[in-house]
Parts: C-alpha cells; structure tokens; sequence
C-alpha cells in the first residue's frame, strides 16, 4: 500500500457502491491553469485550493472562480431628504451627491486612493459650508448625520479593498483624517491612530472568517460631524439611567448632552461587528476637562429606523477620564464619541453644606472630650458609661470618615473601602444606640426593684457581642453578595441599585421603630411612678432627672433620623434643615447630657481644673524663683 501511493499529494479513504473503500489520490489542482479564470491566481491549500485576486479586484460572489474588478459602491440619498414634508430640498445636500455621482462615474480600481481622498474631503466641504442644511429642524439633520456615517462607513470599507497592503492616511486640510491597515494577515492587536483619538482592536475581530483576501481596518475622524448632531437625544441603558438618576438629582432628560470628543467610525473587512469576540478600545482627547459634578459617557451613534438616529451607550463603558483623555471599550463597531453630560442639576444646598461640615466637626470635638471623660473618670465608669464610650466612639470614626473620605470616588476599589467602613460604622451606632435604649427602659422598670444589678450583668455580658458583632454580619452579608455596589459614582456610600441601599436603610429603620418603642415605654413607667411618690426628696429629684434624660435620648438614641422621611411635599426644605442640624450635632447632645449635665463628671472636671491651675501656679513660681536667683549677684569670696 505504501508503494502504491509514493509521489502523491495525499490519499484519502473513499466508499463506492459497488465495493470496499479504495484510496483516490489528491492531486494539485493549481496544475490546471483553467481552475481560476480570468485574473485570479490559484493558491494551493493541503486538500484543497483558493482563488486570490490582486488588487483592485475581487471575487465575483456567483462565481468564486473569477475576479471580477471592484466597483464604486452605492451611496444612497436618505429618503427623508425626498420627502414632501420638507419646506424645500437642502441644495447643498443634492450638491454633495452629484459630486458622488461624479466620482461613481471616473472611478478605476486603480485610482482608488485618489477616490477615497475625494470621498473625505467632498464629506469635508459639505460640513464646512452646510449652507441650507443648517435651516433644517435637528431630526432631519440628524437624518443627515446618519447618511453620512454610515455611507461613508460602507464606501470606504469597499473602495479599501483595492488598496495594496500596508498602512495608509489620508488627511483634509479642514482635520478630517483616515488611518487604513490593509493586511493579508495582521498582527495580534492592530493600533490605529488619528488626530483626536486611537483604537486598539484585535486581528481576530477583522478579517472575515469567509474571506481569503487582504483584511482591512479603517478609523476615520469628521471634526464637522458634530454640527449635525447638535441636540441629538442620549439613550442610556437601565442600569446607567439609575446610576445618572441617583448621582444628579432633580435630572432633566430633555436637555441634551455635549459632544466632548470628535466624531470617529471605525470599520473592518468583517461586516459582523456586533458583537465582537473581544472589545475594541478607543481613546479619545477633548479639549474640555468634565467637572466634579459633569458625567462622561462612552457612546455610539445609532441610527433609527425613520432614518435619525440617537447616542446610545448600550455595549460601551468608560474604562477611565484623566483630565483631557477617556478610554472607552466597546463590543462592536460603528461611529463613536465622548459625550459629557451637561443637564440641569439641581446642585446642593450649600447652607445644608456648610451646617453639616460645622455640625459634624463640632460633634467630633464633643465625642473627644465625652470619650476622654468615660475613660478618665472613675467616679462614673459602670455599664452605663461604657455604652456611652462605645456609642461615643463609633460615632467619632464615622463622622471622621465622612468629613475627610466621602467624595473621594477615585480609584474605585480604595471608595468601595470606604463606603464598607462607613457602612459598618454607622451599622455599629445605631445598634450602640439600641443598646442604649434597652439599657434606659430596663433602669426605668427596675429603679425601685431591689435586683437592680441585674440589668447591669445583663447588658454587660452581651453589650460587646451585639454591638459590634451584629453590624459586621450584616456587612458581610452585603459584601459578598454584591460588592460591586459599594461606592457610586459621587460618594463613597451605598449603591441603591437593586434595593442594595437597604443593607443599611432596613437595620436602621428597625432600630429607629425599637428605639422609639423604648422611649414612649420608659415615659410612661416615669409617669406611674411620678404619680405615686411619696415625700422622698431624693427620690423625686432621681426621677425627674430620669425624666429629663429620657426626653433627651429622644437625641440621642437617634430617633430624630425620622425626620428624614418628612422631607416630602411643601415641608421638604425644613425638615431637611431640621434633620440635618439636629443629626449633625448628636455629638453635641451626648456630651451636654452625660457630660455637662453629671454632677459627679462637674465635679471632676472641677477637680482636673484646680490640678491645672495647681500645676501652672508651681511652675511660674518656679520659673520665677530661678530667675531671681539667676539675676542675683554673686557673693565676694572671702
């Protein structure tokens, strides 16, 4: 068998009708110089063979045998321009068209570098010098914008085709600008590169799996683009629509964005581009750098089917914005941009602003001293005062972190840290705050009972577990489940995407209910046993102090944050001012209350001031003492 086939191309195995399989040999069928007509050259394949056509031409699809040479394509009017609902035809449009019909006619496969030439600065003339174009209502010049796109898209992917391999650009002294790769077969990434703006696309995504001819990868750039797309509608996705919404309040959809960037269209030989096995990465530049309050968006334009069109972020997101540069990724091909979005934001306060700012750094002053005072006095450590510590302590880091850390929304991994610590923080107040609040119903309803230490044994063998303990279950629940949503793109706080906000809204608003629970408890204790005290001076004076603070946990326990929901309807900015002046200096109300209004902590203080004024007195006598003798003159020796 093996001397029967030597000297042959291949042998395969083949079944006939009659009998068992017998081996037919492979032959050349290049050796055939009839096997590719006209122009093409047959290339040989192990087992097969491919016909190629140089260039300027290109396979006739009815018969793959044959080359036939290339032809200027078709570039079709939009119909809208037609239209009798149009007060007069745009002269300059049907001007630009006659030119394309001009170069339809001269066209040579052989001259199609002076045709696409033609073809960028025809589309450059038209954007210059629009002239009537420019009475037009914006939906039928975005009519025009999309002809223009995606007819000069489709012309210059064919007319490339007749270009010999190797880079190529071709530049109009108005900015416009075509980066070509023309390759048989391309590297793994292929880098393109223009004025305002490179792409970054990989082979892969290029050339056309069907296709055995040179590949083609084509950028071109049309500064003029963006007159016709002036008011031109932005339609997000639902996922940025929330984001947009959460991150610009009182957001107004009818205002539409700006045009950052040049207008670019990228193109390849693969007419399947929409949903690419890898994505394309384009940078743009842009002259204007976004404010702290602007939102860039990667878009696309995308035509519609009455022939406008619309931007459109759908399989685009922004990888990053430094200062005047933005990387975007896209999943498929078209005419691309940098919008920027430039809506009527209704901007904060900036009373609220600065009351919050004020409230919070005072705050952080009166948790100091109120920590350092349930540290340092021992007349009053007990279970009560290492709530209070532990309260005190918790709110300070919170309220630090807020002030120094809330808007730092770059880079994102170190502001989803902070919105996890900030989560945890609060977390751990509101459940010291709870706490607080079980620990002041139970010394209500046992002041007169004899086991009153047993309120204290209780809270201290579960106070540390809960306090902290609770709040890290519920982080961690809510980090693993979706960590991704910590951080937004203006503060480093929860995401309300999905109801993710409610990982701290929900143990909130159920501490808040307990906690409010507690206190109208305890006041109702203090009032059946106001109405029945006897003449016992100290007794009553006890209780009314009782009723006093228990007034003042209203504060304290944080029940005030109920006022947050008010903010609707006419009383909204009121209650706003109210809820944030009130919560802002909680702080405030916890050392006024188990500060300043002790008698044993005013005793103390009073106590570490007369050891002050004691210690400074000893040292000027000192100082003075050492002085005088410094200043005395010496004694004659005798």
């Amino acid at each position: 068998m093996g001397a029967q086939t030597m000297g042959l191309q291949k042998t395969e195995l083949s079944p006939t009708r009659q009998g068992p399989q017998v081996c037919v040999p492979d032959m050349d069928e290049c050796l055939n110089p009839k096997i590719c007509k006209s122009r093409s050259n047959c290339v040989y394949t192990h087992g097969s063979y491919t016909c190629t056509c140089p260039p300027g031409f290109e396979l006739n699809p009815e018969d793959p045998k044959l080359c036939t040479e290339i032809s200027f394509p078709t570039w079709i009017p939009p119909p809208e321009i037609k239209s009798q609902g149009l007060i007069s035809f745009p002269q300059s449009l049907s001007h630009f068209f006659e030119k394309i019909q001009d170069l339809l006619r001269d066209f040579k496969s052989a001259s199609a570098q002076d045709t696409i030439q033609d073809i960028i600065q025809e589309v450059d003339n038209l954007l210059e010098t629009p002239g009537d174009l420019d009475t037009l209502p914006p939906s039928e010049q975005h009519c025009v914008a999309t002809n223009l796109l995606t007819g000069q898209e489709h012309v210059l992917r064919e007319l490339s085709k007749a270009l010999p391999n190797g880079p190529l650009t071709f530049r109009t002294a108005a900015g416009s600008e075509l980066s070509l790769e023309v390759k048989e077969q391309g590297d793994k990434n292929v880098t393109l590169s223009v004025h305002q703006a490179k792409m970054l696309v990989n082979w892969d995504v290029v050339q056309d799996s069907g296709d055995s001819g040179p590949a083609v990868v084509g950028l071109v750039s049309s500064p003029g683009m963006g007159k016709l797309l002036v008011e031109a509608p932005l339609v997000l996705e639902t996922e940025k629509q929330s984001v947009l919404h959460e991150t610009h309040k009182g957001l107004l959809q009818e205002v539409s964005p700006v045009l950052l960037s040049d207008v670019i269209s990228a193109f390849v030989s693969n007419t399947d581009t929409q949903n690419l096995s890898s994505p394309v990465t384009f940078v743009f530049k842009h002259s204007v750098t976004p404010g702290p309050r602007k939102k860039v968006f990667c878009v696309f334009w995308e035509p519609g089917q009455n022939g406008s069109g619309h931007w459109s972020t759908k399989g685009c997101w922004r990888v990053g914005t430094i200062d005047t540069s933005t990387t975007c990724q896209c999943s498929h091909l078209s005419s691309f941009a940098v919008l920027m979005a430039h809506y009527d934001v209704q901007e904060e306060d900036p009373a609220l602003a600065v009351i919050t700012y004020v409230g919070l750094s005072l705050s952080l002053l009166c948790l100091l001293l109120a920590a350092l005072t349930f540290l340092l006095c021992k007349a009053i450590q007990n279970t009560s005062t290492s709530l209070h510590l532990q309260l005190s302590l918790c709110l300070f880091l919170a309220h630090l972190l807020f002030l120094t850390a809330i808007d730092r929304t770059e880079p994102k991994v170190l502001c989803a840290i902070i919105a996890g610590a900030l989560h945890y923080l609060y977390l751990a107040s509101f459940t010291w705050m709870l706490l607080e609040g079980l620990h002041l119903f139970l010394t209500a309803r046992n002041l007169t009972v004899v086991n009153y230490s047993s309120v204290s044994r209780f809270i201290k063998k579960f106070m540390l577990p809960v306090g902290y303990g609770v709040p890290a279950v519920i982080v961690a629940i809510s980090a693993a489940s979706r960590p991704h949503l910590y951080g937004t793109p203006a503060r480093c706080w929860l995401h309300p995407e999905k109801g993710f906000i409610w990982g701290f809204l929900g143990p909130v608003c159920a501490i808040l209910f307990v906690n409010l629970t507690f206190f109208l408890m305890t006041l109702w204790i203090l009032k059946r046993k106001l109405s029945s005290l006897n003449s016992d001076v100290s007794t009553l004076k006890n209780t009314r102090m009782l009723t006093f603070k228990a007034i003042a946990q209203l504060f304290i326990l944080g029940c005030t944050w109920c006022l947050g929901i008010l903010q609707v309807g006419p009383a909204a900015h009121t209650m706003a001012y109210l809820f944030t002046i009130i919560n802002s200096l909680q702080g405030v109300f916890i050392f006024l209350v188990y500060c300043l209004l002790s008698q044993q902590v005013r005793k103390q203080y009073r106590k570490w001031w007369k050891g002050v004024r004691k210690t400074k007195t000893e040292s000027e006598q000192y100082t003075l003492s050492t002085g005088a003798m410094s200043d005395a003159p010496p004694r004659a020796l005798h």
